[in-house]
């Protein structure tokens, strides 16, 4: 019992020699490198959304932020094998716009359109638009747009509409200058 009596309590940071080093976030080259130095524990972490805080965030970041917080395997984004049939269909078919357009450059008739052709048109390499075709790329909206445009046909959006044909590219308000003149001309002659 004597011992309860002369053991004391100490309760705080202290009493072990000091607490541990807090954790700090260093910004510059030199502060890292000092940390290094004095043999400081230095980890590193990818920050996926970074820029102006007012911008919409994007869906990707979020998604590899709970990919890199989650111990299950997470499956990747792909593009699916609708988008790659829908590819593969309009690529073999000489009616796209990029089949016309090498057609009238060769001054030939227009032909089907070869992975290479195509890869070369996006300025991608060929074994990324077997991928696509295959449909085990991951999804990418840049270069799925670029696809878009080059075949002629709908890649993105909702699952009804992959694989149908763009709509005609014509003069942006060309209908509703129209409209407008009508009505300018009924204007002019009421008065």
């Amino acid at each position: 019992m004597s011992d309860d009596w002369e053991t004391s309590v100490k309760i705080g940071s202290k009493t072990r020699g000091g607490g541990a080093q807090r954790e700090s976030v260093v910004k510059g080259k030199s502060a890292l490198n000092a940390a290094m130095r004095t043999g400081s524990v230095v980890a590193t972490e990818k920050k996926y959304a970074v820029g102006n805080a007012a911008t919409k965030p994007g869906p990707e970041g979020q998604r590899l932020t709970k990919v890199d917080r989650s111990d299950d395997i997470v499956k990747v984004n792909t593009v699916g094998t609708k988008v790659g049939k829908a590819i593969s269909s309009a690529r073999n078919s000489p009616d796209s716009p990029l089949a016309k357009a090498i057609a009238l450059r060769e001054k030939a008739d227009p032909k089907t359109v070869t992975q290479s052709q195509l890869a070369a048109a996006l300025k991608v390499k060929a074994a990324d638009v077997a991928k696509f075709e295959n449909g085990t790329a991951t999804r990418d909206g840049k270069l799925l747009r670029a696809m878009e445009t080059n075949l002629g046909i709908k890649l993105t959006g909702s699952e009804e509409l992959i694989g149908t044909p763009l709509p005609p590219r014509g003069k942006k308000g060309a209908a509703s200058k129209g409209e407008s003149s009508k009505g300018e001309s009924s204007k002019g002659k009421g008065k």
